[in-house]
């Protein structure tokens, strides 16, 4: 099992409801991402989450929800680690810059002990089509995932771009992002209170608030988020065997794809 060498402590704002928060990281010889808030503790596994809407949201009886794991999630896939207890001052996690890149990097700083890749295989191709969106995994014998977006902007109009592991710092770094013009609406919906320049990309008519990471960074964070969705099926996908293609999905879509995914993998 993967886990911290030392305790660590990461404070932010959170992204969607604007309160300060931290989240003390502690090492764990027991298999599992545990969240722990007031006097409860929920697993981040596919089987605690109560909601996709806008962000990964699990719960329980003890822990009634902890919400925006899934950059940090995805910091844990990339970085091996599987067994750690995150204590929380709210029930948001923090956001940091929007991206992986500060859990990353914090892991990297305290060490990172008794990683083991487990490879996986796709028993059989999975599919999940509704209409426009799609989420396709293969068995292949090379790890690739190629995501697709329609947005209205120039440049992320039937957008398409592809991953390998070589490529991660790019999906690492990556922020998530919006449309500047919705953000009032999502505040009175009490979505996106958090959402400043230094942690999220708002996209405008005709290009960002800020300079671009990378080429598509957007697209790129949805491939970031795909990472984090899919390791709740308690496996790291980044191990898989497996070619991943998907077209105008979300959180939601991810979810409900890693469900059907569960029994479908076969360690070798």
């Amino acid at each position: 099992m993967g886990t911290l060498k030392k305790s660590a402590t990461f404070s932010s704002i959170a992204l969607m409801t604007g309160k300060d928060c931290t989240a003390t990281l502690e090492p764990s010889e027991q298999k599992g991402i545990r969240y722990h808030f007031q006097d409860g503790v929920v697993e981040g596994n596919i089987d605690n989450v109560i909601s996709t809407d806008h962000c990964v949201v699990f719960g329980n009886k003890q822990v009634k929800k902890i919400m925006l794991t899934e950059h940090f999630s995805a910091a844990c896939a990339i970085c091996g680690i599987d067994a750690l207890d995150v204590y929380l001052t709210h029930y948001e996690m923090p956001i940091g810059d929007g991206s992986s890149k500060p859990w990353v990097d914090l892991f990297k700083k305290m060490g990172i002990t008794g990683q083991k890749k487990t490879v996986y295989r796709i028993k059989e191709p999975v599919s999940y089509l509704n209409g426009k969106t799609h989420c396709v995994v293969l068995p292949s014998d090379n790890f690739r995932i190629t995501y697709g977006v329609n947005y209205n902007h120039p440049e992320l109009n039937n957008r398409w771009v592809s991953m390998e592991l070589k490529e991660l710092d790019k999906v690492i770094e990556a922020r998530t992002f919006g449309y500047l013009k919705e953000l009032k609406m999502l505040q009175l919906m009490g979505f996106a209170r958090g959402a400043q320049e230094d942690n999220a990309v708002g996209m405008t008519d005709d290009g960002y608030t800020t300079e671009l990471r990378s080429q598509y960074e957007p697209v790129r964070h949805k491939i970031l988020d795909l990472i984090g969705d899919f390791s709740l099926t308690g496996t790291n996908p980044l191990d898989w065997k497996a070619e991943i293609i998907v077209k105008e999905a979300g959180h939601t879509v991810h979810y409900k794809t890693a469900l059907m995914l569960k029994d479908k993998l076969i360690k070798e």
